[in-house]
């Protein structure tokens, strides 16, 4: 029997959010591997042909039905709604009600394995923080910038999910700054012709191609891979290099003047970054990447500067 027929035999992975860049990253690897279930609200039309896939709202009854007909080893969990303009309560019922079922169906039909991505933001950038952070370091994130904390939530429900079903094998990895053709705050920053900068403040910043987050979550699959880690990519650089590397020209701001200027902005919808995103250009936010190169064995594939491109052209 070849290595395919018996993963067929072991049964399917289910990847909630797979019409996102990332989620189509992720299917790319994990199709060529096994049998994937793809479940997403949103159509996706450019599927593999060997990819199962259901146009559904996790919250649906119809969920349930994709575990009673068994057949998935196990979740990877990528469903996390990130529009800042979104109402909190939107943003509530999609990211921890819907995860809250989700779980609920693991438990129902014994689903061995999870995998939740979560993000290094959970830490939140503060002038506290020490120069790595370790996964047991406390999730302030939600302190200035409350638009995170659903994914803090989220972060907290699979923590608990893992303690509460010792036998199943819960996986939640928090990468830096993602960098590719997603479209999340980092690689948009890059993308503007013109970068604002806070006037005295050049902050160290990790980040991490898309493909090699991609990677991290095939190897946190892996049998007997379980817990929390941080996901980085290259070595830390300067936010100024960033922007160099960007071919980006940067304008410092005073501080004061930057938030009123992008609260303004941000009412009048001529902006996508609220105000509190600014302390991700102010403040250090990096994490201790040990474990997961450890014990998953990931290192990232993807340089600084394949990186910095990758958003840029993305």
């Amino acid at each position: 029997m070849d290595a395919h027929a018996e993963l067929e035999q072991e049964g399917a992975v289910l990847v909630t959010g797979i019409v996102g860049r990332l989620g189509k990253s992720v299917c790319r690897l994990l199709h060529r591997r096994g049998p994937v279930v793809g479940v997403d609200r949103r159509p996706f039309a450019d599927r593999p042909k060997d990819v199962r896939f259901h146009q559904i709202d996790i919250r649906r009854k119809k969920m349930r039905d994709i575990f009673r007909g068994g057949g998935i080893k196990a979740v990877v969990h990528l469903g996390i709604m990130h529009d800042p303009r979104s109402s909190p309560s939107e943003h509530h019922a999609w990211n921890v009600v819907a995860f809250g079922k989700l779980l609920e169906s693991m438990e129902q039909f014994g689903v061995p394995k999870l995998v939740v991505l979560s993000s290094a933001n959970v830490y939140g950038p503060s002038p506290d923080n020490p120069q790595f952070l370790t996964e047991s370091a406390p999730l302030l994130g939600s302190a200035q910038f409350h638009e995170i904390r659903d994914l803090i939530e989220v972060d907290m429900l699979a923590q608990s999910f893992f303690w509460r079903n010792a036998s199943a094998e819960t996986v939640i990895l928090r990468p830096v700054h993602i960098l590719g053709n997603v479209r999340n705050a980092a690689s948009n920053y890059l993308r503007l012709s013109v970068l604002p900068t806070l006037l005295g403040f050049d902050p160290m910043v990790q980040v991490i191609h898309q493909e090699d987050v991609a990677r991290a979550i095939v190897s946190a699959l892996e049998p007997g891979v379980r817990g929390i880690f941080n996901v980085a990519g290259p070595a830390p650089t300067s936010l100024s290099r960033l922007i160099a590397l960007a071919g980006r020209t940067s304008v410092p701001v005073p501080d004061v003047l930057a938030r009123s200027m992008l609260r303004t902005a941000w009412r009048w919808r001529l902006s996508n970054f609220p105000a509190p995103e600014l302390d991700h250009i102010k403040y250090v936010c990096m994490v201790d990447d040990r474990r997961a190169r450890e014990t998953m064995g990931f290192e990232p594939k993807h340089s600084l500067v394949e990186s910095v491109q990758a958003a840029v052209l993305g």
